[in-house]
């Protein structure tokens, strides 16, 4: 069994977040539009019908394009959000091992999840304002700002640090929980995957992505309630919401019912399964090639 080893865990994360991005993004950006779109006048119809309906009016205004529109941001901000997110989960791993070779339980995996999601808010939450912004411009028909640096220069220029980082404690509400439930989904997967007599190494390809995969659905059937109350909050405008996401969840449950916290379920759970597929399947690569160029790190 292979000591763990944060470092490697660091690097190897950061890997998998690069291929989870170019993976997920399209669907990412159809949640986010379905998410934020506004609520339709009387006698007017939703700006999108649902996911289909997303997805045909983007590529018909915008092309293929239109899909990857603020990539830039969680592409920067995703390789070192990962390198964290799996650091953090190493080590929360590693914390609570009394020898190097002890399995953990669920439960402590679980804690180790949530500590990842602890360590990764920071650079999630203004990678995420940014990238809200920057996918609901496009749909407006407004375009405020040319690119990530331009959308990060004009909050700062106009609300300083906190517009940056607004929608941190919801990223926070968010993450924490479903880190659990992501890194613990995962590796109760692994287990029931892994034939007799072998190990988690020796685990085949569609095994991986099939682990990965469902890790990203069960990470997600926890997360959307709070995602769809940040996404809103990071994109309402200055002072709309002055009690942070107790007012949004109230306007959301007042005007639109409980449901609305499932917004963009259908284009979250059709991004969840290959994104986080590819995002397992490239960290578990990543390990596997560290483990042998540097055995010892």
């Amino acid at each position: 069994m292979q000591p763990i080893s944060p470092m490697k865990n660091f690097f190897a994360g950061g890997f998998g977040g690069v291929c989870l991005v170019f993976a997920g993004h399209p669907l990412d950006t159809i949640k986010v539009r379905l998410q934020t779109q506004p609520k339709p006048k009387p006698g007017e119809s939703l700006l999108y019908a649902g996911t289909i309906d997303c997805l045909k009016k983007t590529l018909a205004k915008e092309g293929m394009k239109g899909l990857y529109k603020g990539m830039a941001a969680p592409l920067i901000g995703v390789t070192p959000m990962f390198a964290v997110c799996f650091f953090g989960f190493g080590m929360g791993k590693k914390m609570q091992q009394k020898t190097p070779d002890e399995i953990l339980t669920y439960p402590q995996l679980f804690a180790a999840g949530m500590l990842s999601g602890v360590f990764t808010t920071g650079i999630m939450a203004p990678g995420e304002r940014i990238k809200c912004l920057l996918q609901i411009q496009a749909s407006t028909g407004e375009v405020k700002y040319a690119g990530p640096m331009d959308c990060v220069k004009q909050l700062y220029r106009e609300f300083g640090i906190r517009g940056i980082y607004k929608g941190t404690a919801l990223t926070l509400m968010r993450d924490v929980p479903a880190s659990g439930m992501y890194f613990t989904s995962y590796e109760w997967l692994k287990n029931v995957l892994t034939p007799a007599g072998k190990s988690h190494n020796e685990l085949s390809i569609p095994s991986v992505l099939f682990a990965g995969g469902m890790a990203g659905i069960f990470n997600w059937a926890v997360a959307i309630p709070a995602d769809v109350l940040k996404s809103r909050f990071q994109t309402a405008p200055e002072g709309k919401y002055p009690n942070g996401f107790r007012d949004v969840l109230r306007e959301l449950i007042r005007e639109e019912g409980v449901g609305s916290l499932y917004k963009g379920f259908n284009a979250v759970m059709l991004r969840a399964f290959p994104a986080n597929a590819a995002c397992f399947l490239g960290f578990e690569f990543a390990m596997k090639f560290l483990n042998w160029m540097v055995p010892d790190l």
